[in-house]
Parts: structure tokens; sequence; C-alpha cells
């Protein structure tokens, strides 16, 4: 990732990781917004996608203001969990590397063999 993430702290604390589980949908949620790649992505995401990570960060807020857990119906469970965000940065950060790679490139033109 560009920008530093909690993802990898949170999901090696079981402890931890229960406790932000009901609150976020999957772990792409947790990615901070500071960074452009970040904002980028998150202006590639599909009209749909972008409605549900808002929905859920907003329904987080909620749950957070009040002190209540998430309702176990409304979890999300593991294996409807996927990552609907950092296939989209990985793609960002990779063709940001090519355009670097692109523009440091030095063209040079081949001298004519003299006979």
């Amino acid at each position: 990732m560009s920008a530093p993430s909690m993802t990898k702290f949170i999901l090696k604390r079981p402890w931890l990781k229960r406790w932000m589980i009901p609150l976020s949908k999957c772990v792409d949620d947790l990615i901070p917004e500071e960074s452009d790649t970040v904002m980028l992505a998150l202006k590639r995401l599909p009209p749909k996608e972008a409605y549900d990570r808002v929905f859920r960060l907003r329904r987080a807020f909620q749950c957070s203001l009040s002190h209540q857990l998430l309702p176990k119906d409304q979890q999300t469970k593991p294996e409807e969990d996927y990552l609907y965000l950092t296939p989209i940065i990985k793609q960002i950060e990779q063709e940001s590397r090519e355009r670097n790679d692109l523009d440091s490139m030095v063209v040079s033109r081949k001298e004519k063999d003299k006979l």
C-alpha cells in the first residue's frame, strides 16, 4: 500500500479483529483515505461498491456513537467478505511505476556505421 495501514496490525490480533469485523464489512474499509492512490482508487470504484462502502462506514460510525455492536444478523460472514479496493490500488500503483519507468527512460539514436 502507498499509505500506512492498520490492517496488518488488526489482523494479527484476534481480539481486535473480532471487535472490528462487526464495524466494517471487510479489511478494505480500514484502508486510510489520505493517500492520493487510495483517493484515485475510490474514484474508480463502481457506483454500487462506492455506495455500499459509504453505507458500511456510516453504519459503523453510528454504532460507535451509540456504543452498540452491530446485530449478528447484519454482520458480514467471513465467507461473504472480499477485497474490493485492494486490486484497484495495486493496479494504480503498477500504472504509477510504469509511468515513472517510461518518464525516466532515455532514448538515444544509434550511430550509423561508417564504412
